[in-house]
């Protein structure tokens, strides 16, 4: 037996108590007569001490020649230590160490084994396994872990059955890029890994299977952000004989469960929001509502003054910045060249000061009297010490402009509190969207959502006017969840593969036997996919889901630490019937 105990657990209670306990040294302090070791598991820190009256010379000549991170097994007596520690949980006792087992040393890390560390973030990506030592790392997947069990608990509890789905599948030519694996033992031919199991849940349901879940590992080959992974995980669900309100009412109830038994945290309805309202006020589909800066439109009240910045475009729109008429002008500039940044591609921005005696001052004061700037205070909302923000130009492109700025305005006055949670849900998406490269539709969520029933007339004459039956669970400005009433029956498919521009024999080809299945009874159904990664980081006030995957990639989709993707040699090429040019 390696440890009769482990690093977390003992306290004042064990004095006297022989124990074995394992683990790394973190930190070593030698006095020369007295040696400190500090050691380290999952479960905590425990204080060793070696000293020339109590320990013997062989043992104490031991102590002294360990590094950080060796690996040791010792036998000693709990005793109360001399010094306390009240910020530890062991640190009431020490272990007066009388056997010693050097179980393995250690190189010297690369970077300090402590909650604040001194290591890059390249640099712990490609030592991870050391990194996941480190407390902070250790913690978020344990609390990963933990959103987990809760959520596969409050499924079954639901009476949902967990099924896996296959992960070699076949590419469909919708989505993002797929990640293909060749097959040896058909020729030219290649698998998928698979971006959802969508069409796998839809054919349980019509299995029969009725409630299915599972938490499952997806792969999509593109571009990385700070909430995006190559392969990532989605608790991944479906229902029959359920209309979209069954389905909020289910999800919002895990939700709200998860809320409040990891967080401890009690929220009543969940708001909801259409799309076209979520785009007219935040400027995008998943709004933080934690703060306000709502969007106001002022064409009626900036046009027509004989200022052409405003007069020729498409859209004036505005928002009060909380507090920030006090900005300095250097201040203001930088929000200025903020906007004009290539990511963010704005002309300029105009500026109002609403001062707290009640005085307003502008970047166009020529074209608009202190009468014109309070109306624009009135429709803003704005308050006296505020400042109004107004950028102008096409109305999509300028409201997601805007919507940036907001975003990167809440962050720098601090108003998106972590401890804070909104949710609401963001419903009556277009069911089309119009691609300009490619000149035809494309679904918004997939293919294989519900128009309205109340909108499947307008297919024929505006097809981009037809509503889903899709929804999107947002929280604190970020998607976590979104899912659709799916079509059951072929003529409907049929006609949404048409509107897509797939000729059918391509339908066929590429979905034929889920549109073969919907011939057998396939009931109606939908379901919902939370992005687990991002569920998980949002939980605990982050937003950054790499921190919460044990082993995830870098920007460029690499795996530093086993240095992957990599090439195969000749011989695996051509068992794949693969070639190279060289």
């Amino acid at each position: 037996m390696y440890r009769s105990h482990t690093c977390g657990e003992l306290r004042d209670a064990h004095i006297g108590e022989e124990v074995t306990l394992a683990g790394w040294v973190q930190k070593i302090r030698n006095k020369g007569f007295m040696i400190w070791v500090d050691l380290r598991d999952r479960y905590g820190l425990t204080q060793l001490i070696f000293d020339e009256e109590r320990t013997s010379k062989e043992i104490l000549e031991k102590a002294s020649q360990l590094g950080r991170e060796f690996v040791i097994q010792i036998k000693g007596t709990v005793i109360e230590r001399q010094s306390k520690n009240p910020q530890l949980p062991t640190g009431d006792i020490e272990i007066l160490v009388s056997e010693f087992n050097l179980l393995n040393p250690s190189l010297t890390p690369p970077f300090t084994i402590e909650n604040d560390t001194d290591g890059g973030e390249e640099l712990r990506m490609k030592y991870r396994y050391l990194d996941i030592r480190r407390n902070p790392v250790r913690e978020n997947l344990m609390f990963r872990h933990q959103v987990g069990m809760k959520v596969r608990n409050y499924l079954s509890n639901q009476g949902f059955i967990e099924i896996e789905t296959p992960y070699l599948i076949k590419s469909t030519p919708e989505g993002a890029r797929d990640f293909v694996v060749p097959s040896r033992m058909n020729a030219g031919q290649f698998y998928a890994l698979p971006q959802s199991p969508q069409t796998f849940k839809q054919l349980l349901m019509v299995g029969g299977m009725d409630k299915y879940f599972q938490i499952v590992k997806c792969f999509r080959d593109e571009d990385l952000r700070a909430d995006r992974q190559p392969e990532f995980t989605q608790i991944d669900c479906e229902m029959a004989f359920v209309e979209q309100e069954d389905i909020l009412n289910v999800f919002e109830g895990l939700t709200r469960h998860l809320l409040k038994e990891i967080k401890n945290v009690e929220i009543g309805n969940f708001p909801r929001m259409t799309y076209a309202e979520a785009m007219k006020t935040y400027g995008n589909d998943k709004p933080d509502i934690r703060f306000g800066m709502k969007f106001t439109e002022l064409n009626k009240l900036a046009q027509g003054k004989g200022f052409t910045v405003f007069d020729e475009q498409e859209l004036v729109v505005g928002i009060a910045v909380p507090g920030a008429a006090t900005y300095t002008r250097k201040e203001i500039d930088f929000l200025v060249n903020w906007v004009k940044r290539p990511q963010i591609g704005a002309k300029g921005l105009i500026w109002v000061k609403y001062a707290e005696d009640g005085s307003l001052k502008s970047s166009v004061d020529k074209f608009y009297s202190e009468e014109d700037l309070a109306n624009w205070a009135k429709e803003t909302g704005a308050n006296p010490g505020d400042l109004i923000l107004v950028m102008t130009g096409d109305a999509a492109k300028t409201r997601t402009q805007l919507s940036a700025l907001r975003m990167h305005l809440a962050n720098k006055l601090e108003l998106r509190d972590p401890k804070e949670f909104a949710p609401l849900w963001v419903v009556d998406f277009p069911l089309l969207e119009w691609d300009e490269e490619s000149k035809r539709f494309h679904a918004m969520h997939h293919p294989f959502t519900s128009p309205k029933p109340e909108d499947i007339k307008l297919l024929e004459t505006d097809p981009g006017a037809v509503r889903a039956n899709a929804y999107d669970l947002v929280m604190n400005g970020n998607e976590i969840g979104g899912g659709s009433i799916r079509i059951h029956d072929k003529q409907t498919q049929s006609k949404m593969f048409d509107y897509l521009g797939f000729t059918p024999e391509q339908a066929q080809a590429q979905f034929g036997f889920l549109m073969n299945a919907f011939e057998f009874g396939a009931p109606p159904h939908g379901g919902i996919a939370f992005g687990f990664d991002r569920l998980v980081a949002i939980l605990s006030g982050q937003e950054t889901i790499r921190d919460f995957i044990a082993f995830p990639k870098n920007n460029s989709g690499r795996d530093v630490m086993i240095d992957a993707p990599a090439k195969l040699d000749l011989e695996q090429l051509g068992e794949l019937h693969l070639e190279v040019k060289p």
